[in-house]
C-alpha cells in the first residue's frame, strides 16, 4: 500500500472519532505496512496468514522450538492492514461501542503493530483465543521464558504505558534486540 492510502485511512479514523493526539497521548507512533509479506501458514480459522519475511522466519523457528518442547502454538491473527483495522473500528462503532472502549482493546488504524507485519496473536489448544485465560497455559509460560530468544516480546503487559488492555496473546518481533 502506498503512503497516501495509509494517510487516507488514518484520516478516516480521525473523522470517526480517534483523537488527533492519539499517538502522542498513548506513546505510540505511526507505523507503515511492510513492502513484502511471507506466508506463515493458516490460522485457527483456516485463513492464510502473513508476516514480514524476517519475522516470519523467526516465528517458524520459535513455533518449531515450542513443538519440540511439547507446546503447540497456533496463529489467531498476524498481518492486518490499516484498511482492515479501520473496518474493525467501524464494526465496533456500529455495534454501539464508544471510541474510548474500542481504543482500550484495539490500536487505532495506523498505530497497530499488526500493520508492521511483525505482530501476531497466538493461542494454543484448549484455551479460548484472545482471552486472558491464555496466560494460564503452558504455551504462555513457554513464550515468557523463550520468546526473547527469537526476538519476540509481549507488547501489552498489565499496566502498559499505551493504555491498551492486557493481551497475553499479542507478541511482536523486534529486529533490534
Amino acid at each position: 500500500m502506498n503512503q497516501t492510502s495509509e494517510i487516507d485511512f488514518v484520516s478516516a479514523a480521525f473523522a470517526l472519532g480517534v483523537p488527533r493526539d492519539y499517538g502522542r497521548v498513548r506513546g505510540l507512533r505511526r507505523v507503515r505496512e511492510p513492502r513484502r509479506l511471507a506466508s506463515i501458514g493458516r490460522d485457527t480459522q483456516g485463513r492464510e496468514q502473513y508476516l514480514a519475511p524476517h519475522a516470519a522466519r523467526a516465528w517458524m523457528r520459535m513455533r518449531e522450538a515450542a513443538a519440540q518442547a511439547g507446546v503447540e502454538l497456533e496463529i489467531v491473527s498476524a498481518f492486518r492492514g490499516i484498511e482492515y483495522q479501520l473496518g474493525i473500528l467501524k464494526r465496533k462503532l456500529d455495534r454501539g461501542q464508544s471510541m474510548q472502549e474500542i481504543l482500550r482493546v484495539s490500536a487505532a488504524p495506523g498505530y497497530s503493530e499488526h500493520h508492521t507485519g511483525r505482530a501476531l496473536d497466538i493461542t494454543t489448544p484448549g484455551y479460548t483465543a484472545l482471552e486472558e485465560e491464555f496466560e494460564r497455559s503452558p504455551a504462555f509460560a513457554w513464550l515468557r521464558k523463550n520468546a526473547g530468544t527469537y526476538k519476540f516480546s509481549l507488547s501489552y503487559p498489565r499496566g502498559n504505558p499505551h493504555g491498551i488492555a492486557y493481551e497475553p496473546w499479542h507478541w511482536c518481533w523486534h529486529d533490534k534486540r
